[in-house]
């Protein structure tokens, strides 16, 4: 099994960002699944479980997309970072070589 050493260069916070990636997957389903369920219960409470449904799944989706949106960014900021610290002109051309 493969164990990054400290020459690898690989830090706390790229650790950080491959969790938070992997996480992205479970983020979704979960979120849709409990905002559809929770709009049932209380749509159903209030009479309305159809309408609860859907209000809950619109929460659902929404949530999901904002917890990517919100890895994105820290991803984007992991990345200006690196640009910064590396200091060569490559990363900031995107590597095209003219």
């Amino acid at each position: 099994m493969y164990r990054p050493s400290k020459k690898d260069g690989v830090g706390p916070k790229e650790r950080s960002l491959w969790g938070d990636l992997i996480s992205i997957g479970m983020v979704f389903p979960i979120a849709i699944v409990l905002g559809w369920y929770l709009g049932q219960w209380i749509g159903g409470m209030l009479g309305h479980p159809r309408h609860g449904r859907l209000i809950g799944l619109a929460f659902g989706v929404i949530s999901g997309f904002w917890e990517l949106f919100k890895v994105a960014r820290r991803l984007e900021k992991f990345d200006d970072l690196n640009k910064i610290d590396n200091g060569s002109e490559e990363d900031a051309n995107d590597g095209s070589n003219e």
